[in-house]
């Protein structure tokens, strides 16, 4: 009886091992999140002098998030998400390369701008829903900002090695450039 009792204690152990190295194998299909929630880098950082070159030079190559990249149904916050890089994004390229753009002294303070009214708009994208509030958008001003800076996604707004930006519809109209901040 002990012989068959160390068996069965041991065939146990065997297909306990077994499950848990199956259940963390990679099959390929997999993505980062455990629920296959679509993967959005955020939050994106704060442009600086240091990445400016970046940020107006490697934009093609830094994700976006067209519809189709999100599920039909659900993902709403990862959405929102995407959609504030999105606008983000090509804010930074209308600072980079429209009016603001003939004044080299004002582009920095362009893409910063352009950075807290993504991010601003995300907020109230946030709060327009019956889930939880992304956390640094239940805090205001200066704190809100160093909130989202935190912790950031590619804070040197490096390219990702042979992406190219699929075009995305953006809201036209919605940035504000206040160039007497600057």
């Amino acid at each position: 009886m002990h012989t068959a009792m160390t068996s069965a204690v041991s065939l146990t152990g065997f297909w306990m091992i077994f499950l848990m190295s199956l259940h963390s194998v990679d099959l390929g299909e997999t993505k980062p999140y455990s629920l296959n929630e679509p993967d959005v880098p955020f939050p994106p950082a704060y442009p600086t002098a240091q990445s400016l070159f970046a940020v107006c030079h490697q934009g093609q190559g830094r994700p976006r998030y067209p519809n189709n990249f999100f599920p039909r149904a659900g993902a709403s916050h990862f959405r929102r998400r995407g959609t504030a890089v999105n606008l983000m994004e090509s804010w930074f390229d209308f600072c980079c390369s429209g009016v603001p753009a003939q004044d080299s002294s004002k582009i920095l303070c362009c893409v910063q701008q352009a950075w807290r009214q993504a991010l601003s708009m995300f907020c109230i994208g946030e709060y327009s829903t019956m889930t939880l509030v992304y956390q640094c958008c239940e805090d205001k001003g200066d704190t809100r900002w160093s909130c989202f800076n935190q912790n950031p996604i590619n804070p040197d707004y490096i390219a990702k090695p042979g992406y190219t930006a699929t075009a995305v519809a953006v809201q036209d109209g919605l940035f504000y450039f206040n160039s007497s901040i600057c």
